[in-house]
C-alpha cells in the first residue's frame, strides 16, 4: 500500500465514524456566530432611565435576588453603565442551574428573570458542547472528534496535493461544464472546499480543543514561553477577619473601580464563598471581547488589592504567552476580529459542515456505484 493510500484509508475511516459530531458541531457553532447581535434586537428590558441617585450595593442586589432563587448560588453580580440594568448571576453546577435576575439599579425592583439553560441559544450551546447529551459523556465525545477532525484536515490535505504542479489549477477552482456530473462535482465541493478552509478550520479546531482539554491548555502555554500558572486562581484574604462595624467593605467597591476604569464596559463582582477568600471582580474593557478583561483581587476585609499567580489577573501585567492563551476563546467564536471575524467564523463553520455531507457522498457514490446494464 502507497503513503498516500494509506493516508486516504485513514481519512476515510476517521471522517466516517466522526462525520456526524462535526457536523452538529460546526453547524452549531455557525448559528452561535451573531448571538450577540441578534439578542441585543429583544432585550430592551435591560435599559433604564439614569438618575442622578445612589445605586444598589453589591449586598443589596444579592440579597434582593436571592428572595426570587433562595436555595440557588450567587455566582456574581454585573454591573454596566447608569442606564443599564444590575445583572445577578445564579449558577449551580449540580443539578444544573444558571438563570439571571435583572435589577433596576436604582428602585431595586425587578426587571426580569432569565433561564440561561433555555431558549434557542441554550439549545444551540448544548448541541455544540455536547450533542445534547448528558454532560459526562457529551463533552467526551466533541472532544475526541475534534482531535480526531484535525487528523482529518491534516490528512485531507495531503491527499488534496497534485502529482503535478500543473495540475494545481485544477484542484483550486470550480471548472464545471453542463456535462459534469453530479459526482465529479460533489468530489470538487469536497477538494476545494477542504482546501480553502483547511487553515482556518485547523485554527478553530484547535481552539477549540484547547477549551476542552486542560492539558492542551497547559502544553500550548508552555510551549510559547508561559511562565505563570495556566489557570484561574482566587487568591486568599491577606488580612485576617476583622470587625468592620456593620460596614461590608465590599459594597464600596464597585464606585472605587468606576474611578479607576471610567472606560470599562461592565464590572462583574463575584462574592467569596468563605471568610479567607478575596474578592474578585473581572473588569471588561471591550463589549464582546474576553481576552483583555482585567481580573482584580481584593482583600475582602480591607479592600487591598491583591497579586495572583495566574494568567488571569490585569491585563497590562499579560506577556506575550499570558496574551495567547487568553485570545483562545475570542479566537475560536471569531470575537477577536469584531464583526468582519464573526462573518468568517460563520462562513468557515458553514463550509467545515458541508465536509462532513461531501465526503459521505463520496464515500457512498465509490462503494455503492450502480451496476452497467448490459
Amino acid at each position: 500500500m502507497t503513503f498516500k493510500k494509506l493516508v486516504f484509508q485513514i481519512h476515510k475511516i476517521l471522517g466516517l465514524s466522526t462525520g456526524v459530531v462535526v457536523f452538529i458541531v460546526a453547524i452549531t457553532g455557525c448559528s452561535w456566530a451573531f448571538r450577540d447581535e441578534i439578542e441585543s434586537l429583544y432585550d430592551d428590558y435591560k435599559k433604564v432611565a439614569p438618575q442622578e441617585t445612589a445605586i444598589l450595593t453589591p449586598t443589596e442586589a444579592k440579597d434582593i435576588a436571592k428572595s426570587v432563587f433562595p436555595n440557588n448560588t450567587v455566582h456574581g453580580t454585573l454591573f454596566k453603565k447608569a442606564d443599564d440594568a444590575i445583572e445577578v448571576i445564579f449558577y449551580d453546577a449540580k443539578p444544573e442551574f444558571y438563570q439571571s435576575v435583572f435589577l433596576n439599579p436604582y428602585s431595586g425592583k425587578i426587571i426580569q428573570v432569565d433561564d440561561h439553560l433555555s431558549g434557542f441559544f441554550a439549545f444551540i450551546l448544548k448541541g455544540h458542547m455536547r450533542l445534547w447529551l448528558p454532560k459526562e459523556i457529551g463533552e467526551q465525545v466533541v472532544g475526541v472528534s475534534v482531535l480526531i477532525f484535525i487528523l482529518i484536515l491534516i490528512s485531507g490535505f495531503i491527499l488534496w496535493l497534485p502529482k503535478r504542479r500543473k495540475n494545481l489549477k485544477q484542484r483550486t477552482k470550480f471548472n464545471w461544464k453542463k456535462t459534469t456530473k453530479w459526482k465529479r462535482k460533489n468530489f470538487d465541493l469536497h477538494a476545494i472546499i477542504g482546501f480553502y478552509v483547511c487553515a482556518l478550520a485547523l485554527v478553530v479546531a484547535f481552539t477549540g480543543s484547547v477549551l476542552s482539554y486542560n492539558w492542551l491548555k497547559y502544553a500550548l502555554y508552555k510551549t510559547v514561553g508561559g511562565e505563570k500558572e495556566a489557570r484561574f486562581i482566587i487568591p486568599e484574604n491577606i488580612s485576617k477577619s476583622v470587625d468592620t462595624y456593620g460596614v461590608k467593605p465590599m459594597d464600596f467597591l464597585i464606585a472605587k473601580l468606576q474611578k479607576e476604569s471610567p472606560n470599562a464596559t461592565s464590572y462583574e463582582l463575584h462574592y467569596p464563598k468563605t471568610p479567607d477568600e478575596s474578592i474578585y471582580v473581572e473588569v471588561s474593557n471591550s463589549e464582546g471581547l474576553y481576552y483583555n478583561a482585567d481580573f482584580r483581587f481584593f482583600d475582602q476585609n480591607t479592600l487591598e488589592e491583591i497579586e495572583t499567580p495566574s494568567i488571569y489577573g490585569k491585563y497590562k501585567d499579560a506577556k506575550v504567552a499570558d496574551k495567547i492563551l487568553r485570545m483562545n476563546y475570542d479566537i475560536h467564536i471569531g470575537a477577536i476580529g469584531g464583526i468582519a471575524g464573526k462573518i468568517i467564523a460563520f462562513v468557515v463553520s458553514l463550509l467545515i459542515a458541508s465536509l462532513p455531507v461531501t465526503g459521505t457522498l463520496l464515500w457512498y457514490g465509490r462503494t455503492y456505484k450502480k451496476k452497467k446494464t448490459p
